[in-house]
């Protein structure tokens, strides 16, 4: 009976999130994560130990799930929205582009961050990987190899892990940064998120590979700190 009752309360909680919002206060929550992706990959980048330089030369796109959250009436169960920014071109080797904005879900995540809020960084490392999340959910560790990426300026990041997997992903929380498993939780492209910030006809393959696409402003820090930190693909 308890169990029900705290499943009955978690909806609840998300009724008013998910009806009765005006599609201006949609776009709007869109923009703050957007905002919210820029700050950590800014507060990430400017720590001693953070993501290994030549990995962050070689990945193809990078994902920001700011503050993504357990689902306390789903055990196991966890729920981010963020955003993705790839290197433009059908290759991804061009400068960064515009963010589109994805989700991710379910796995057990919400069991290794302890139900705190944690934000995620994804490293997607080759062309596959890249193009797997274009156009449909990803189920990573089956659909997508993913592995836990190491730390440090002068890690070593050549084993057979990080060169096999596709994806390599990162947690921040409490100030710790570490490599953390993702396996079995999905990403997906957020179809309602991207019309709301580019319009009603923008896919997230679109706005991912179109340089002629503009990151709103919400967005620039965020590819700006990319372009910084990164600006051409090393193979």
């Amino acid at each position: 009976m308890n169990c029900l009752a705290t499943i009955l309360a978690g909806a609840m909680m998300l009724t008013p999130m998910l009806f009765g919002r005006t599609t201006d206060e949609n776009a709007k929550d869109e923009h703050n994560r957007l905002q919210n992706a820029g700050t950590v990959m800014q507060e990430i980048l400017d720590i001693p130990d953070d993501i290994p330089q030549d990995l962050l030369d070689k990945a193809r796109c990078v994902i920001v799930m700011p503050s993504v959250l357990k689902a306390a009436f789903v055990v196991g169960g966890s729920y981010g929205r963020g955003t993705m920014v790839c290197r433009t071109g059908k290759d991804f080797s061009g400068p960064w582009g515009a963010p589109a904005m994805y989700a991710l879900e379910g796995g057990s995540v919400g069991l290794q961050i302890g139900g705190e809020a944690t934000d995620l960084v994804i490293l997607v490392m080759n062309n596959r990987g890249a193009s797997s999340l274009l156009h449909s959910k990803v189920k990573l560790g089956a659909d997508a190899s993913i592995a836990a990426g190491p730390k440090g300026r002068t890690a070593a990041a050549d084993t057979d892990a990080y060169l096999r997997a596709e994806m390599l992903s990162y947690s921040r929380a409490r100030g710790v940064f570490a490599g953390v498993s993702l396996e079995g939780t999905t990403l997906r492209p957020d179809d309602d998120a991207n019309h709301r910030l580019y319009g009603k006809d923008a896919s997230a393959a679109t706005i991912l590979t179109e340089p002629k696409i503009d990151a709103p402003p919400s967005g620039k820090m965020l590819v700006g700190r990319l372009q910084k930190a990164s600006p051409q693909l090393k193979s």
